[in-house]
């Protein structure tokens, strides 16, 4: 299975309203917080995933600690941690109903994007929207 079929990610990044960046930071240093800001100004909502800063507000969003806890209906997570860490986020984005699962850069888990596949959802992996969105030219 080939890792994104053709047009997918024009397709995912097109459709998509509403984003759950899990793995956002309050650093602007790092790269969720950069990605998170860029998404925002591209007319996205992005809400931030983060158990560590649950409560708090993140660039204009309440940061929620898991996806369940998120209240509104989610289109696209944006996972922003470890390849170990991806399964279970791929997971609960099935189990929230998302439509996809974007893995960034460096993160990778196969088994996961199979599940994720098998139950209807599109799967990116090891890849980054930030370097995607010029690339259509969006």
């Amino acid at each position: 299975m080939p890792e994104v079929e053709p047009g997918d990610i024009e397709h995912i990044l097109k459709n998509t309203k509403t984003i759950a960046l899990v793995g956002a930071s309050a650093n602007p240093a790092r790269d969720s917080h950069e990605v998170m800001r860029y998404l925002q100004g591209k007319g996205y909502r992005v809400i931030p995933v983060n158990p560590g800063l649950a409560g708090k507000e993140l660039n204009g969003e309440k940061v929620h600690a898991t996806l369940r806890d998120i209240p509104e209906k989610i289109d696209m997570v944006d996972v922003f941690r470890n390849s170990e860490a991806a399964g279970p986020v791929t997971g609960e984005a099935v189990e929230i109903g998302a439509k996809y699962v974007w893995m960034q850069l460096g993160v990778v888990h196969n088994e996961a994007a199979a599940r994720a596949r098998a139950a209807g959802l599109k799967v990116v992996m090891n890849r980054c929207p930030k370097i995607e969105i010029p690339r259509l030219v969006m």
